[in-house]
């Protein structure tokens, strides 16, 4: 459809819409002044990862096309865990832990937000605050009429973890209840009109909604993002080294700039559009290169990616020194190179063809040591099999010794 609000022509134009409850509904809301809207964020870990980013990136848009973002914080929920998209049950974390973890996270959200009391300055909410307190009878009794078990086995949250014969427990079976708990006490304390999220939550979001409308008359909204997978079908953020954390204590600024730097051809475009703020004009004139000027793109995402998260000066610096010990030492021939005329090979092989290991051995002991990297990305897998297309592949033992792999 056709969105008259700037806000729905934002995220529609850059591809952050997947479902929504009432577009057109939602669409006028926006059309005549702010709206409130939300996200939650469960904290069991100090850091979030480039999985959760397309999320913070929705409120950012919501900011900068004039309304107002809450970030939510799983205080509450994160004692439960959501079963969304999980095969098996999260390990439940102490009130400290959780803590500790939300002081930790909100320093990244401070990133791509601005803060304040203003009318659409974003706040920082723990929905602990409401759940905490909650009687457990007075909840079930006031809205538990709400939901029926039928319904709430349907949904894929529930239904994958059943197919698969994955114990769900009675305690995350909850959570779906809470999230839309959640919702309702948002457009209570904060007039909040508009919960977003990924596909996922869908089915947690359209409770929320039902629910506010069932006990208050409110009309509430929701919107999805699709499932961002990379060009190969893998989920967002997940790589050979695991997740791609966004705190910089968790990752440095050039091992973030390396994994934007590294992103497929086909998805360059794509996460363009998503995770910076380049205007879309500048964007089309990226998307227009082909074959080895595709890089541009490629160094034009990383710089704007890492910039907004670490700082222009830690992106400039990343582009820096991934140019010097790459682009330079393939240039001048001053870093080892082993031609692999097949266009793949073993990551163990390779380190002996380049001098980096004496023996297979003792390659497979780097690699567990955490030693050795490919295009800056930490290798774990000693089977990991190298695919060398178009550019040399930079294989990294230590900080010191780089190589190439061209065909």
């Amino acid at each position: 459809m056709s969105f008259q609000s700037s806000l729905l022509r934002l995220l529609d134009e850059r591809g952050y819409i997947h479902q929504a409850t009432d577009g057109a509904g939602l669409d006028a809301l926006a059309s005549r002044g702010a709206v409130t809207g939300y996200i939650g964020f469960d904290a069991t870990a100090p850091s979030l990862h480039v999985g959760s980013l397309v999320q913070i990136m929705m409120l950012r848009r919501m900011q900068q096309a004039g309304h107002k973002p809450i970030v939510l914080m799983g205080g509450g929920t994160t004692k439960i865990g959501d079963p969304s998209g999980k095969d098996e049950s999260r390990k439940l974390l102490t009130h400290e832990v959780i803590q500790a973890n939300i002081a930790s996270i909100r320093k990244v959200f401070e990133h791509f937000l601005t803060f304040g009391d203003g009318p659409t300055d974003a706040i920082m909410v723990d929905n602990d605050e409401w759940l905490g307190q909650l009687a457990y009878i007075d909840l079930l009794r006031t809205v538990g009429p709400h939901f029926t078990v039928n319904r709430m086995l349907t949904f894929d949250s529930v239904k994958l973890r059943l197919d698969r014969e994955q114990p769900l427990t009675f305690l995350e079976f909850n959570y779906m209840i809470l999230q839309a708990y959640d919702f309702r006490e948002l457009s209570l304390r904060h007039k909040c009109v508009l919960q977003l999220g990924g596909s996922d939550q869908w089915g947690n979001i359209v409770n929320g909604v039902d629910l506010a409308r069932r006990m208050d008359g409110t009309e509430l909204y929701g919107v999805t993002t699709p499932l961002i997978t990379t060009a190969d079908g893998a989920k967002m953020g997940k790589t050979a080294s695991g997740a791609v954390w966004l705190n910089a204590d968790q990752l440095s600024a050039y091992d973030y700039w390396q994994f934007w730097r590294n992103t497929a051809d086909a998805d360059v475009v794509k996460f363009l559009k998503l995770f910076t703020d380049l205007p879309l004009e500048r964007i089309g004139v990226l998307a227009k290169l082909e074959g080895q000027a595709t890089n541009e793109a490629k160094i034009a995402l990383a710089n704007e990616a890492t910039a907004m998260l670490h700082g222009r000066e830690a992106a400039e610096a990343a582009a820096e020194t991934a140019r010097r010990t790459f682009e330079e030492g393939a240039a001048g021939g001053d870093l080892p190179t082993l031609a692999v005329p097949e266009g793949s090979i073993g990551v163990v092989q390779a380190l002996t063809g380049l001098g980096f290991a004496a023996s297979n051995g003792e390659a497979r002991r780097k690699i567990g040591e955490g030693a050795v990297k490919l295009n800056g990305e930490t290798v774990s897998d000693p089977m990991l099999v190298i695919e060398i297309a178009g550019e040399p592949v930079k294989l990294s033992l230590g900080k010191k010794r780089h190589g190439l792999l061209t065909r």
